[in-house]
């Protein structure tokens, strides 16, 4: 059992690499960022999200990291800590309860979508897709979905690999786990590029993807870029502050930063490049989110010569994304009460691990018995949405930009230069200047905006 407070540390810099890269890489990387760079002017997309991650994304990252650092606590007990340090008003507390909440209620979410993943392991493996159409495929997926017992029982199995990781340690479970875990996932993903260079549809899909096409560049690829970088890196969730709270002080904050970030670019470019020569070679439509996912590709793997094959391999490789990343949303709750409660980790893992599964019923049922209950119809706001779809515009558009906001404002402003560098173990670097006025100015402006186009506009 870990004692309250007593620290917990990675054992190399690679460990907390392959950990955050683990976070930051989930479902979102391998279906949504191909499609919104193509359809928000190919090259040109790429280029401006390049410059919004350097300018916004990458700031709060680093600046979460930071706060993990500075307080070695869970992100609720760190900014307890930090704001009595400097004497700040308990509003910056938000940041901690903000993204440790959020985390909370996206994994039970995102562990159902997960289970979907698991679920089509079985579907590849067993050739269920051969032969199929997109009505066919369509017809799997909405019969597996109006089952509530089918998703459940696939949460079930999801949430049970998360909690087992979770409860073991961070050494022994979290590090394990996501050393021998994210190597493996490179290595599917590299694979499935260089296999779809063969496909006749490679070509179109490279144009779709990397085409500088200036013409179709608007105020709104701004817009999509921002919202792209800065809900891929997995910040305002508090699993970069908790995964931060056990790195050393002699690993360098800001290199890690930019590395967690161009890994995280990287994988979602080279997903691009092995997923849409199959869309391209089939004459599929690149539709964005789950659809491509579950009921597009699936045709490809029904059709193409060794498509049991690519297809176990892919929705592998989509299950490993997701496990790493929710154990970074488990983690913030359960180090939380770790330090609280006089109660082995394994327990409160598992404890843990029953609300979050609870809680995912909403999400469950939002896609069979529950579709047409739209909670928050009566009050006049929302409608039309399900619990799943309240729970995750809620915490997307509101609860990560206000996080994100705090926690850039909070390094920007409260803290001191000359407690920011003795924390980065810098002192006078020019970089810390630049960040700083990033966070200060930039990076905010970033945020509002994709708080003001998701909810406002």
């Amino acid at each position: 059992m870990t004692t309250p407070f007593a620290p917990r540390q990675w054992s190399s810099r690679f460990a907390f690499l392959m950990a955050a890269i683990g976070s930051a890489v989930g479902l979102g990387n391998i279906w949504r960022f191909p499609y919104v760079a193509g359809e928000n002017g190919g090259g040109a997309f790429i280029l401006i999200y390049g410059l919004t991650m350097l300018a916004i994304a990458l700031p709060i990252l680093a600046a979460e990291i930071l706060l993990g650092r500075m307080g070695h606590k869970s992100p609720i007990n760190t900014m307890r800590q930090l704001v009595a340090e400097n004497r700040a008003a308990r509003l910056w507390t938000l940041i901690g309860w903000g993204g440790t909440i959020g985390a909370f209620v996206v994994l039970s979410y995102y562990a159902v979508i997960g289970g979907w993943a698991l679920k089509y392991i079985e579907f590849a493996i067993t050739g269920a897709f051969a032969g199929d159409d997109n009505a066919a495929t369509l017809a799997h997926f909405e019969a597996f979905v109006a089952d509530p017992w089918a998703l459940i029982f696939w949460q079930t199995i999801f949430l049970g690999f998360t909690v087992f990781i979770v409860s073991v340690g961070v050494t022994s479970g979290i590090e394990r786990a996501v050393v021998s875990l994210m190597p493996l996932l490179f290595l599917l993903i590299a694979g499935l590029a260089v296999y779809a260079t063969t496909m006749p549809g490679f070509g179109e899909a490279m144009r779709f993807m990397f085409d500088i096409r200036l013409s179709e560049v608007t105020p709104a690829t701004v817009l999509a870029a921002i919202g792209q970088g800065f809900f891929s890196v997995s910040i305002a969730l508090g699993a970069m502050m908790t995964y931060g709270a056990y790195l050393d002080r002699s690993v360098s904050i800001g290199r890690s930063a930019v590395i967690i970030a161009l890994a995280d670019t990287a994988i979602a470019v080279v997903a691009g490049i092995a997923i849409f020569p199959l869309v391209f070679t089939y004459g599929l439509e690149p539709s964005a989110g789950p659809g491509l996912t579950f009921i597009t590709l699936p045709i490809a793997f029904g059709t193409i010569g060794g498509g049991v094959l690519i297809g176990s391999v892919f929705f592998l490789l989509l299950s490993i994304a997701a496990i790493t990343s929710a154990i970074s949303l488990l983690e913030p709750v359960v180090a939380w009460v770790e330090e609280a409660v006089d109660m082995s980790r394994r327990k409160l893992a598992v404890i843990a691990g029953i609300l979050v599964w609870i809680l995912g019923f909403g999400t469950v049922l939002s896609f069979n018995h529950w579709s047409d209950f739209h909670p928050l119809a009566p009050l006049g706001i929302l409608a039309g949405m399900t619990v799943f779809d309240v729970l995750d515009y809620v915490v997307l558009n509101i609860v990560m930009p206000t996080v994100g906001l705090l926690m850039s404002l909070f390094v920007g402003w409260v803290l001191t230069r000359e407690k920011v560098e003795e924390a980065l173990g810098v002192s006078g670097a020019r970089w810390v200047g630049f960040w700083r006025f990033s966070l200060r100015f930039v990076a905010p402006l970033g945020v509002v905006s994709i708080f003001v186009a998701n909810v406002l506009i």
